[in-house]
């Protein structure tokens, strides 16, 4: 390679070059449109500002750029694509038009896997988007899909049957049992009204958005399910991105004058300029309607950031879900948990806010994880193209240290634009490492020398036992060597082997299924978690310790993260070598503390909150 990493000083190991044109961006071009003008607070955020730097084009020894490069053919084998064996190619994904003049068509869909129909195998919802067209009634809106498992390592899209379509300009998906009847629920966000898809536990769901009261109305993306006031009840956090105008869209150039660039080149305009949209915490009554209590609990979002990604996590350890916001080319939020009904804005005293320079990132997924396995939860966040995607090492009592640079996870990650990601462990060492979706927002990209490209390969990062990152190679004939527009990420066993796999959605194209056919021998099990009268049934808010070989893993039930998407809702954990679990303590969302044994390893088994014994 010509250009090698250096990381004697981080800060400058990737020199930034001379910015060109009247604005470079770090998440789609900042400049203001004549279509919508900025408010001052536009103004004030530096519209028209980079706050990651532009840096030399990384390229591979054949003199392509690395994010659709560097491929070696020799390494371990990791996953394979079976889109196609698997039937998911029988679908495509569709938003705006191919030449994304403008931001409402560029930022994709997530994916959500659910075992729908409750037969102990993982189904695959996958969001669509939509056209002006289609809006307009012009013509036939694109479908969501829901993939059937057929337990043989196919798929059958049932979408149509199960009346999730969706057929709305659709962004993420969160899914959870909201009414504690047993069943998955799926909550669509859209660009326009969102949907809640209650299931009916037939194979089919019903849309009772507009009953509960959730589906607001412009544009909603990456929503998460959490019991925030410990009522036993799933309540609903929905983040907005920009508050955006179809009749109106942001022009990115007028009477052949751009007005937003990236490098000089014309590009659709946005979000820096437009008017962000509000966030939105919905209480769960208990009756099948939500209350709208963003305001009194304090997470409305008044400073309008764009929000694109969301999720509900204990932070702290006391108990109570808290609440993370990874927004677009503004500060992330994090807010913890009062216990009273409010939550206390800590994003900047936690360190959640900025990256380690001090500065808002593009934000656009949440992993959550902890990758030393001492007990703290740790986020890792993608991020625009020329910049890093930091890692926030969780030091406790909500306190983070961005440490992206010095676990190897900084340089290699910059010339990529990075969408859903996900800790995930792999090869079942017992240490977690990272996965992440990647695709540009630019289409020009591909006719410039910037080093990066449209369409770019997904990444995966190895846990050096929690001391360091080290990226796995992509070997040509895997799918860490194919590229993808990807956008929303979701990992999960998927063919209840004990591997956890990943499922990208692809912007305008056809999904892609990554098997994990790792050669690893190592041991693993997965738990499913059932909660007691007082906490959700679906267990959403619990974590879980187990101890085995040695080490004590920590693994968490959530409902959102990434970018827009749900991960499998069972636990996983690798074991490595061991061949017994010497202890699982699950600490339930009502506060409930038990410990479980198992005899064996190697299996998926169900925990039953009340049937394990008190701490």
């Amino acid at each position: 390679m010509p250009f090698r990493y250096s990381t004697s000083d981080h800060l400058f190991s990737l020199r930034p070059l001379a910015v060109l044109g009247m604005c470079v961006s770090l998440m789609l071009a900042p400049t203001v449109s004549v279509a919508q003008a900025p408010d001052s607070s536009a103004q004030q955020m530096g519209g028209g500002v980079n706050t990651g730097g532009v840096h030399e084009a990384v390229l591979d020894s054949q003199h392509r750029p690395i994010t659709a490069g560097g491929f070696v053919k020799n390494g371990p084998v990791v996953f394979e694509d079976i889109s196609e064996k698997a039937g998911l190619d029988t679908w495509k994904h569709t938003m705006g038009t191919p030449e994304k003049n403008y931001i409402i068509e560029t930022n994709g869909s997530g994916v959500g896997l659910i075992d729908y129909d409750n037969d102990g195998w993982l189904d695959i919802y996958i969001v669509n988007g939509s056209t002006p067209d289609a809006l307009a009634g012009k013509a036939a809106p694109p479908k969501a899909a829901l993939f059937h498992n057929n337990h043989d390592g196919t798929f059958t899209n049932v979408a149509e049957k199960a009346g999730v379509t969706n057929d709305r300009w659709g962004v993420g998906v969160a899914i959870a049992d909201y009414d504690n009847d047993g069943w998955p629920d799926i909550y669509v966000t859209n660009f326009g009204k969102n949907r809640l898809y209650h299931n009916n536990h037939d194979g089919t769901f019903t849309d009772v958005a507009e009953k509960a009261g959730v589906t607001l109305g412009n544009w909603s993306t990456g929503a998460t399910w959490g019991d925030y006031d410990g009522d036993g009840r799933l309540d609903l956090f929905v983040p907005g991105y920009i508050h955006y105008d179809m009749a109106h869209q942001p022009a990115s150039g007028v009477n052949g004058v751009a007005l937003c660039q990236f490098r000089g080149v014309q590009t659709m305009c946005g979000p820096r300029g437009l008017k962000g949209e509000g966030d939105h915490l919905f209480h769960n009554n208990g009756d099948g309607t939500f209350t709208d209590v963003s305001e009194k609990a304090g997470v409305s979002d008044k400073n309008l950031y764009y929000g694109l990604a969301s999720l509900f996590i204990d932070v702290n350890g006391d108990g109570k879900p808290d609440l993370l916001v990874a927004d677009d080319s503004t500060p992330n939020y994090l807010y913890i948990n009062k216990g009273d009904g409010t939550f206390e804005d800590d994003s900047y005293a936690s360190g959640y806010a900025l990256n380690e320079n001090g500065r808002e990132t593009a934000s656009m997924g949440i992993a959550y994880g902890d990758y030393r396995n001492n007990g703290l939860i740790d986020f890792y966040n993608t991020t625009f193209s020329d910049d890093y995607n930091p890692l926030y090492r969780d030091d406790g009592d909500a306190s983070f240290t961005d440490v992206s640079y010095q676990m190897g996870l900084a340089e290699p990650t910059i010339p990529f634009l990075g969408w859903g990601d996900a800790f995930i462990d792999y090869d079942n060492d017992g240490w977690k490492d990272i996965v992440i979706s990647n695709g540009h927002v630019y289409p020009q990209v591909d006719k410039m020398n910037w080093g990066t490209t449209w369409a770019q390969r997904p990444l995966l990062f190895r846990n050096l036992e929690g001391k360091k990152f080290e990226e796995v190679p992509p070997v040509e004939g895997t799918a860490l060597a194919k590229t993808y527009v990807g956008r929303g990420l979701a990992v999960g066993d998927l063919f209840n082997d004990g591997k956890m796999d990943v499922v990208i959605n692809v912007l305008d194209g056809h999904p892609a299924l990554l098997r994990n056919v790792s050669n690893d021998k190592h041991h693993w099990v997965e738990l499913k978690l059932i909660g007691g009268p007082k906490s959700p049934r679906d267990a959403v808010g619990s974590t879980v310790y187990l101890t085995a070989g040695g080490m004590r893993q920590r693994g968490d039930v959530v409902s959102g993260g990434s970018y827009a998407s749900t991960n499998d809702p069972r636990v996983h954990f690798g074991l490595g070598d061991a061949t017994k679990i010497d202890k699982i303590e699950v600490h339930w969302p009502d506060g409930l503390k038990e410990l479980f044994t198992l005899s064996k390893v190697d299996q998926i088994a169900t925990l039953t909150e009340g049937k394990g014994s008190k701490l």
